[in-house]
C-alpha cells in the first residue's frame, strides 16, 4: 500500500493561511480519491475536503467552504489543501486519506470510504 505522508501544518496565527500537502512516497495516488479529515482535542474526526481522482470533482465540509482549496498535482504525486482565515477552531490534526474505489458517490465524507490514511500533521492556529 502506497504510504501517505502529510506536510505544512504548524503554529499559524488566526487570520492566517495554511497549505497542506498530502505525498505518496513509494508508490502512486494518481488513481485514488483523496480526502482531508480533522481530529481536534477531545473531538471526532471530521471530513474537511476531498477531491476525485481525476480532479473534477471536489468536496468541502461547510465550516472551510468559501477559504479553502484542494487541488491535485498528479506529476508531482501530491494533494494540496489550502486553507484561508484560519480560526482557532481549526486547530487539529489533519489526516490525509485515500481509495482506489471506483465510485465515492455520497460517501465522499466518510471515513470508511477511505483505506489508506496518513499519520497526521498538527496545525495549531493561535488568536
Amino acid at each position: 500500500q502506497v504510504k501517505l505522508v502529510e506536510s505544512g501544518g504548524g503554529l499559524v496565527q488566526a487570520e492566517g493561511d495554511l497549505r497542506l500537502s498530502c505525498s505518496a512516497s513509494e508508490g502512486t495516488i494518481g488513481n485514488d480519491h483523496v480526502a482531508w479529515f480533522r481530529q481536534a482535542p477531545g473531538k471526532e474526526r471530521e471530513f474537511v475536503s476531498g477531491v476525485s481522482r481525476t480532479g473534477v470533482a471536489v468536496w468541502y465540509a461547510d465550516f472551510v467552504k468559501g477559504r479553502s482549496a484542494i487541488s491535485r498535482d498528479n506529476v508531482k504525486n501530491t494533494v494540496y489543501l489550502q486553507i484561508n482565515s484560519l480560526k482557532s477552531e481549526d486547530t487539529a490534526v489533519y489526516y490525509c486519506a485515500a481509495t482506489q474505489k471506483s465510485y465515492v458517490g455520497s460517501t465522499y465524507d466518510k471515513e470508511s470510504t477511505y483505506d489508506n490514511w496518513g499519520q497526521g500533521t498538527q496545525v495549531t492556529v493561535s488568536s
